[in-house]
């Protein structure tokens, strides 16, 4: 019978020879990526929507379930444009447990975002408590599919029909996640995902829209191009936002490695799940029912009281292992100066996931083994409360 992990903890463990950082970028075979940039210097065409472009926006289609994508050089900018072309301009619903870029991009796209509390379980938007927030001035909802766990899209879109609102949705976590084997982007009136070089599916940097409704996909065209029509006509203010063709050649080829990828993440979460229950104040966060997702993170949630450490200085024992977890998200974007005049004392939930939430290393070339030693630290600091190394 093989040990527990607790009865593991009574020797300090050795740390890591080198850095286990949070990921490492998947990249495809350079042979293969090669044989895109003989092409790209052969046609010596680099950017504005070449061939590789086209044949990546294709691709991306039938792989993300929708009628139409649209590329773009970040996620960001992809968001912008995105709320753009909705014609959005009042107040937008958000979470803030997310990346600055979620309220960042409302705000250059001339929006105003009204911060709601998230669901303790789910870490997304919480729909309960979205209508209390909702004024004559606000025009849509934008959620956010943290870790790749799915928002409660049927809840946000009832109050998104009796309100008349749009719905937009933040993936940048979400690339493949499904509910019920529908894909994420089929919910919602436009939903972002993130193409940069730490996520599942990249193109180095990069993102796309992606939508149902086709008029938005010339209105799109032109706002990542400057606004010019035929060459010549300017007829709005675009910015330059396109993707070039080298970064859709290594999509092209990270499509062929992000299925592959996920499958190894697969039994190195369920290691993760399986050691880490054995630690009382440990709490993997876990999926609903019905949902297939994308792998990105594996989060764990911190109750100082049963474990003994704060979240910080559980992440701080195991910098001192040489192993570096991510506090994702923290702070909450409701305490960045820029956003404090909008902020109540209404995000308690939020707040307290802001203080509790860790990203462990998890990336398909990490070894059972190393995972296996990084739940023996978190074992060990949790016993001895970190005194040997804090």
């Amino acid at each position: 019978m093989q040990p527990s992990l607790l009865t593991k903890t009574k020797m300090t463990p050795a740390p890591f020879a080198s850095p286990i950082l949070i990921t490492r970028p998947t990249l495809p075979p350079i042979e293969r990526f090669e044989a895109h940039l003989k092409e790209v210097w052969f046609n010596r065409v680099l950017t504005n929507q070449g061939s590789k472009h086209r044949q990546l926006e294709n691709n991306l289609t039938t792989i993300l379930g929708t009628r139409n994508v649209r590329l773009f050089n970040n996620g960001t900018l992809a968001l912008i444009l995105g709320l753009k072309a909705l014609g959005i301009r009042g107040e937008v619903i958000t979470t803030p447990f997310t990346f600055p870029a979620t309220p960042h991009s409302l705000v250059w796209a001339g929006a105003t975002p009204v911060f709601c509390d998230i669901d303790p379980m789910s870490l997304c938007i919480d729909p309960n408590r979205i209508e209390a927030l909702i004024t004559p001035r606000t025009e849509a909802i934008l959620g956010v599919h943290v870790y790749g766990i799915p928002c409660d899209v049927e809840a946000i879109q009832a109050i998104a029909n009796k309100y008349s609102l749009k719905v937009i949705y933040d993936a940048a976590h979400a690339f493949l996640t499904e509910i019920d084997d529908i894909p994420i982007a089929s919910f919602g009136d436009m939903t972002m995902f993130s193409f940069h070089a730490t996520k599942l599916f990249h193109t180095i940097e990069g993102g796309c829209l992606a939508f149902n409704n086709t008029e938005l996909g010339e209105i799109l065209n032109l706002l990542k191009n400057f606004g010019i029509k035929d060459g010549e006509a300017v007829v709005m203010p675009g910015l330059n936002a396109k993707m070039n063709e080298i970064q859709c050649a290594m999509g092209i080829e990270m499509l062929k490695e992000a299925g592959v990828e996920r499958e190894r993440r697969k039994p190195l979460r369920k290691k993760y799940v399986e050691l880490l229950s054995e630690i009382e104040g440990i709490d993997c966060i876990v999926l609903p029912d019905g949902v297939s997702d994308s792998l990105q993170y594996m989060a764990i949630r911190v109750d100082e009281n049963k474990f003994g450490l704060s979240r910080d200085q559980l992440q701080e024992g195991l910098n001192n292992f040489n192993v570096f977890p991510r506090r994702y998200f923290f702070p909450l974007c409701t305490d960045y100066e820029c956003y404090k005049e909008a902020v109540n004392d209404g995000v308690p939930a939020a707040r307290r996931a802001a203080n509790q939430l860790l990203c462990l290393p998890f990336y398909g070339e990490i070894e059972i083994e190393a995972i296996a030693r990084i739940a023996e630290m978190i074992a060990y600091l949790g016993k001895n409360k970190g005194d040997h190394f804090l």
